[in-house]
């Protein structure tokens, strides 16, 4: 009986064995790495997801990577609204930025388009036509006291009052007031 298991065991190891496939792993593929839009690729449409991109082609269409980085290298040319929590711009982009962290305009950056996010980098020599806004959002804007919150949620009691009268003095109160055209 002895014997028997070691020719089952010398049979088995003379057989190539299977290698055995561990499964997907359930951390995200972006743990360090990018994917790559190379130089010689055109992309016409849409792209989402969980991975940090870089592009070095061309892209016409939405880049939408919401808690990853999108690089435009120096090659790299999007016509594309970008939303994305880092966004860094070396090559040339056509379109609205949204950055959730940050955007960053390097010196070889072309940008024509609007630029939201609460961070913004722009470095000398870098080409930029639109706006900016820098708002840091709803969590870190001062919040109203209570008596500016009254002032504003009261309405302007004398909005119809005539202009004689508040020609004549009639407002002796510090209180703001709005007129109406007439």
């Amino acid at each position: 009986m002895f014997e028997k298991r070691n020719v089952k065991q010398e049979a088995q190891s003379a057989d190539p064995a299977p290698e055995k496939i561990s499964p997907p792993s359930s951390t995200p593929a972006s743990s360090g790495r990018s994917a790559l839009i190379g130089p010689g690729i055109h992309v016409n449409g849409d792209i989402s997801g969980d991975e940090n991109l870089v592009v070095e082609g061309k892209v016409d269409g939405k880049i939408r990577l919401d808690h990853n980085q999108v690089e435009v290298g120096q090659t790299g040319r999007v016509n594309a609204d970008i939303t994305a929590k880092v966004i860094k711009i070396a090559g040339e982009v056509r379109g609205d930025i949204k950055g959730t962290e940050k955007v960053i305009i390097s010196r070889s950056g072309n940008v024509h388009g609007n630029i939201v996010a609460p961070r913004m980098t722009l470095e000398d020599g870098a080409i930029f036509k639109g706006s900016i806004d820098m708002d840091p959002g709803e969590s870190v804007k001062p919040k109203l006291s209570d008596t500016a919150k009254k002032t504003v949620e009261k309405p302007a009691e004398k909005v119809n009052e005539s202009p004689k009268a508040v020609a004549s003095g009639a407002m002796k109160e510090s209180k703001s007031y709005t007129l109406n055209g007439s």
